[in-house]
């Protein structure tokens, strides 16, 4: 059974590459344009979730940074890797601050977002 990955990007172009990249890879994928995914977390049970910083329909309050924490301070949630996705020049620090277990800076090379996930996958 191939390994699930849950990939959160508002941007549909880049969600649709990274889902059919990941789908070459072998894994199955789900992906969704904003963070309300997260409420059916337990039914999915992701290997991996890549979530984009900027999502621009989840909550004035909340971004990407936010809800990585959550996920990881969480005990239902927290052992499941989290991977950001950014343009954002400081991405590293707040994938960190975000608790995060990596970063992927926009744009990406397909063969970086492969081994990157593959460093992370449960």
């Amino acid at each position: 059974m191939p390994k699930k990955i849950l990939v959160i990007e508002d941007d549909k172009d880049i969600r649709d590459t990274i889902s059919y990249a990941l789908q070459q890879d072998g894994y199955e994928v789900i992906s969704s344009e904003n963070a309300k995914i997260l409420k059916s977390i337990k039914d999915i049970e992701p290997s991996l979730i890549l979530l984009d910083n900027w999502l621009t329909d989840w909550k004035s309050d909340a971004n990407g940074q936010q809800l990585s924490k959550e996920l990881k301070t969480n005990p239902s949630t927290s052992h499941i890797p989290v991977i950001m996705i950014s343009a954002v020049s400081n991405i590293k620090e707040i994938a960190e601050a975000g608790l995060a277990d990596g970063y992927i800076k926009k744009p990406f090379d397909l063969a970086d977002l492969s081994s990157i996930v593959k460093k992370h996958i449960l």
